[in-house]
C-alpha cells in the first residue's frame, strides 16, 4: 500500500530527529491520507481516493472536485488524477 496521494502525489519526506544534546537520527514524515469519496457532479460518479487531508482541504475550498482539477495545472496532478480531469473535460464538451 503507497504512501501517495493519489491526487496531488504527495508522498513520505524524510528528516532528523534533533534531541536535545543535538543527536540527529532518520526519520521518516508520512502524509495525512484518507480514504473518502468524491463526487464528480459532471460525470455523476463517484470516486473513492486515498487523499491527503491538505488536498482535502483545498478541493473543498476549491467547491468540490470538478473545480479543483479544472483550477489545477497538470503537472501538479498524479496521472490518476490527469484521466479524471480528461474525462470531466470530454463530458463538458459533450454538453455543449
Amino acid at each position: 500500500m503507497a504512501k501517495k496521494c493519489d491526487i496531488s502525489g504527495t508522498g513520505v519526506m524524510s528528516g532528523n530527529n534533533v534531541s536535545h544534546a543535538h543527536n540527529k537520527t532518520r526519520r521518516r514524515f508520512l502524509p495525512n491520507l484518507q480514504v473518502v469519496s468524491l463526487l464528480s457532479e459532471t460525470l455523476g460518479k463517484i470516486f473513492k481516493l486515498k487523499v491527503c487531508s491538505k488536498t482535502l482541504r483545498t478541493i473543498e475550498h476549491n467547491g468540490g472536485l470538478d473545480a479543483y482539477l479544472e483550477s489545477t495545472s497538470n503537472s501538479k496532478l498524479t496521472p490518476e488524477a490527469q484521466k479524471i480531469k480528461k474525462s470531466i473535460a470530454k463530458s463538458k464538451a459533450a454538453k455543449k
